[in-house]
C-alpha cells in the first residue's frame, strides 16, 4: 500500500485514540485540580495550580481499605473459580463425547447472551433463600455465573486446537489424565486461561450493581460502591475526590494487565509449538 493510501486508515486511527483516550486524560487533568478549577465554567486543559489534595481526600475516605480489601477478596477469588471451572468444563467439552454436549454449548453460548441485570432479582431470590446476602459467596457466585459461559467459550476454542496425537503420545508414555490436564493441556491452552482471567477480572472489579444489591452490610461494600459515595444528595458531587478515586481505582487493572501480559506472550508461543 503507498503512503498515500495508508493516510486515510492513519488519520482515521488516530481520531479513534484521540476520542478515546481524551476522557481518560480529562479524568486524570480533573484528579489534579483544586475546586475552584473544576467548577469553573471555563475548562482548564491543563490545572494551573496542581494539587494531591484530591488524592489525599480519596485514600482518607472512612470505608476506602475496607472496601478495597472486599474487592480484592472478591475479585481473587472470582478470579481462581472461574478459570478452574473454565478449565476443566472445556476440557470436557473438547475431548470428551457425550449425550447433550452440544445442548450444553448452545446453553452456555445463549446464557452468555443474557444482560447481567436479567440475573440481578433471581439471584437476590436465591440467595436471600440460602441465606447468603451479606456474604463474600454471594458475590463470588454472582461473578462467576455472569463469566464463567464466557470462560468456557473461549478455552473450549483453544481445546479444539490442540492435535490429539498430543494427548495419545502422552498415554502411550504413561501419562495420567490429570498429568496430561495439568502438565501437557494447560500450558497449551494458557492464553486462552490468560484472557479469561482478565475478563474475569475486569468484571468483577468494575461492577457495582450486584455489590451494592447483595451487600447489606456497608463494611462488604467493594470499591466501585465506594465510587458512588462521592456524590451527596445535600453537598453535591465532589468531582476532584471522585476522579483521584477513579485514577486509583484505575491502578489494579492496569497492574494486573501488565504483569499478565507478559505470560500471555509465553502462552501463545508455547501454543505455537507443535510436539
Amino acid at each position: 500500500m503507498s503512503t498515500r493510501g495508508r493516510r486515510v486508515p492513519n488519520t482515521l486511527a488516530f481520531v479513534f485514540c484521540v476520542v478515546w483516550a481524551l476522557p481518560v486524560y480529562w479524568m486524570i487533568n480533573t484528579a489534579f485540580k483544586p475546586r475552584s478549577e473544576v467548577m469553573t465554567p471555563t475548562p482548564h486543559f491543563v490545572p494551573e495550580h496542581p494539587t494531591f489534595g484530591n488524592f489525599v481526600t480519596a485514600v482518607t475516605q472512612p470505608q476506602f481499605f475496607d472496601d478495597l480489601r472486599n474487592s480484592v477478596v472478591v475479585v481473587g477469588a472470582t478470579v481462581l473459580v472461574s478459570i478452574v471451572l473454565g478449565f476443566f468444563a472445556a476440557a470436557a467439552l473438547s475431548r470428551f463425547r457425550f449425550t447433550g454436549r452440544r445442548t450444553i454449548l448452545v446453553v452456555i453460548l445463549a446464557v452468555q447472551m443474557l444482560p447481567g441485570t436479567a440475573l440481578l432479582i433471581p439471584m437476590f431470590v436465591m440467595f436471600n433463600g440460602l441465606d447468603l446476602l451479606g456474604s463474600y459467596a454471594a458475590l463470588v457466585l454472582a461473578y462467576v455465573a455472569t463469566v464463567l459461559p464466557f470462560s468456557i467459550w473461549v478455552m473450549r476454542g483453544f481445546f479444539v486446537t490442540i492435535p490429539a496425537e498430543i494427548e495419545e503420545a502422552a498415554q502411550i508414555d504413561g501419562a495420567s489424565t490429570w498429568h496430561i490436564l495439568t502438565r501437557i493441556l494447560f500450558p497449551l491452552v494458557a492464553p486462552g486461561v490468560i484472557s479469561t482471567s482478565i475478563f474475569a477480572f475486569i468484571a468483577a472489579w468494575n461492577d457495582y450493581l450486584f455489590a451494592y444489591t447483595f451487600m447489606q452490610d456497608q463494611s462488604r461494600y467493594t470499591l466501585p460502591v465506594w465510587l458512588a459515595s462521592f456524590t451527596n444528595p445535600y453537598t453535591g458531587t465532589d468531582f476532584g475526590g471522585q476522579m483521584a478515586a477513579s485514577v486509583l481505582f484505575s491502578f489494579p487493572v492496569i497492574a494486573f494487565f501488565l504483569f499478565i501480559q507478559r505470560h500471555l506472550v509465553a502462552g501463545m508461543s508455547a501454543g505455537a509449538v507443535k510436539g
